[in-house]
């Protein structure tokens, strides 16, 4: 089941009737050309049809030449037509594509981090690319191919009533079996389709965990239930791709059995007519090769009908990524100071059981608290509410007065930073990994960052700000990439920052370089450090120490030593 919403059809529909309105112009010239390359395209079977009743009626070779010529230069017209219609398709079609990808991505970026967290990587992998490739396909290829077959069927089909009514009739003998084929098909490929496209995205979400997480399956020897994950993952995709397959199976089947029909019955409807010489023979010839013409745009629609099945079902998963609501801009009162509150704060993930029980706390704008406590006593998940990240079940988080999640994102983000143990090197320049902190930032306040907090290896970088940094360019550590990340701080300058075990990752060499860099970093601002080792809460102005949700004890680290109690447990454990 996806963890992120699916646009319904007519969400779907109006998305496609908005897209293809922002084009109107592009879209009635790649129209207007494909109607004059089918008209273009009646013309060889009519004169041929003509040539067979010149023959018949003691025409001489020149009537028959100059007809030929015309068939000829019928096809030519329509062979610049069709090149033209199709060179314009497609430039509209990559413009749609283009918008809809940078719409895409907007979207993407506006989605509150808890709902990309709890989303996964995989969902939204699957979403950005898969899903947008086949929207692209659907919007470039599948939707004119479509329309055009259709005005194209429209067309031979009309030219066939011209001849005759009862030819046209004929020519219908067919559709009915088409039709029923079709319906069939069309009311179980959608969620058959959304049911492959989810499979896909829980398959993907396996092997990028398992991927990311590699050194931890290898250490805690999960490999086999890692495996046997993927294993389930794989055979759910394989039976929705099987569903899939079978409804196509039996639709084109019967579509394909469906065809010889027309032609037949119009070969025998059209021998009546001719016997009783309502018709001439050229006017019969002409009638089946229309019907034999019209097989192609026929298959052609029946074809991209099973890819527009694909097309609509990944639209509305990527249209659904629009429907969760973007963290929007509040207009909560500016917060007088940078004192964090929290007030009976009681939080549960989902429809779970609380993991944080009516918790109060309030930081003191520039003191350094630390949190401790056992594993799963709720650490980090009080850290992500002080950032605004959650907003809590009941009870408040405030900075100033103001709740922490009313405020203007962007505001937000500015006042307090989140820093944890996972820092990501994005693809791209130095300079394009700092200036996400601070776009504005120049060339010299990038190096003093670095400077800030001891990267010493950007001295050897050959390119300087301009080196490439990511797959199949420089690679950074792990201290190197967490050096970075609080270079980015240094340049986006909040007021507090959260340390959610930040250095915990690294080995206690590593560990201790990179904690003296952060301390640069945190000089003037209200820290809350997550301890992982305790010599952090020895350092801190206060110690909060968490257990079960709740908070048990809360002093200096002095006072929670002399008072013998769960903290003091701690530290002598830590310094037996």
């Amino acid at each position: 089941m996806s963890r992120l919403p699916v646009a319904d059809r007519g969400a779907v529909h109006r998305a496609l009737r908005d897209l293809l309105g922002r084009h109107r112009r592009a879209v009635l010239g790649v129209l207007a050309l494909h109607s004059a390359a089918a008209v273009a395209g009646l013309a060889p079977p009519w004169l041929l049809g003509r040539i067979v009743d010149r023959v018949t009626g003691g025409a001489g070779v020149a009537t028959v030449d100059r007809l030929a010529l015309a068939i000829g230069g019928a096809v030519l017209v329509q062979a610049v037509l069709s090149r033209y219609a199709q060179y314009a398709g497609h430039r509209f079609g990559e413009r749609a594509v283009a918008e809809l990808r940078e719409d895409f991505v907007h979207r993407t970026l506006e989605l509150p981090v808890s709902v990309v967290e709890r989303a996964g990587s995989g969902e939204l992998a699957t979403r950005s690319s898969v899903d947008v490739s086949t929207v692209g396909t659907t919007v470039r290829d599948v939707v004119p191919t479509m329309v055009i077959a259709s005005v194209q069927l429209a067309l031979l089909f009309g030219a066939v009533f011209l001849l005759h009514p009862l030819l046209g009739l004929a020519a219908l003998a067919g559709l009915p079996s088409i039709g029923a084929a079709t319906r069939w098909y069309l009311r179980r490929a959608s969620p058959a389709y959304l049911a492959e496209g989810a499979a896909a995205a829980a398959l993907t979400e396996t092997l990028t965990s398992t991927a990311e997480g590699a050194r931890t399956v290898e250490a805690f020897r999960l490999a086999d239930e890692r495996i046997a994950r993927g294993t389930t993952r794989i055979a759910r995709l394989w039976a929705a791709r099987r569903a899939t397959l079978g409804l196509r199976t039996v639709f084109f089947s019967v579509v394909e059995a469906s065809y010889p029909l027309p032609v037949a019955a119009a070969l025998l409807v059209g021998g009546y007519l001719l016997a009783r010489g309502d018709v001439s023979l050229g006017a019969v010839v002409a009638a089946a090769l229309y019907l034999q013409q019209a097989i192609e745009p026929l298959d052609r629609l029946l074809l991209w009908t099973e890819q527009a099945q694909r097309g609509f079902a990944s639209f509305a998963r990527v249209l659904g990524v629009g429907l969760v609501p973007p963290e929007a801009p509040s207009t909560a009162r500016t917060p007088r100071d940078e004192r964090l509150v929290v007030r009976g704060a009681r939080f549960s993930y989902g429809a779970g059981h609380d993991v944080l029980h009516g918790i109060d706390l309030e930081v003191r704008p520039g003191e350094r608290l630390a949190v401790v406590g056992p594993s799963g006593a709720g650490k980090s998940t009080l850290a992500r509410l002080l950032a605004g990240i959650d907003a809590p079940r009941q009870g408040v988080v405030s900075i100033g007065g103001c709740p922490v999640t009313d405020l203007d994102p962007a505001e937000r983000r500015r006042r307090i930073a989140l820093v944890t143990q996972e820092h990501h090197v994005f693809i791209g320049s130095v300079r394009d990994n700092l200036a996400f902190a601070a776009p504005d930032a120049t060339d010299e306040q990038m190096r003093s960052a670095l400077r800030t907090v001891g990267a010493d290896w950007y001295a050897g970088l050959p390119d300087g700000l301009d080196t490439p940094l990511g797959d199949g360019a420089r690679q950074l550590g792990a201290a190197e990439a967490q050096q970075l990340a609080l270079a980015r701080l240094v340049l986006a300058d909040p007021h507090t920052l959260i340390l959610d075990e930040a250095t915990a990752a690294l080995d206690p060499t590593t560990a201790r370089r990179t904690e003296r860099a952060l301390a640069a970093v945190l000089t003037g601002r209200t820290v809350i450090a997550i301890a992982h080792r305790l010599n952090t809460a020895h350092d801190a102005d206060r110690v909060a120490v968490l257990s079960d949700g709740r908070i048990t004890e809360i002093g200096s680290h002095h006072d929670l030593v002399r008072a013998d109690g769960a903290y003091a447990a701690l530290w002598r454990s830590w310094h037996p």
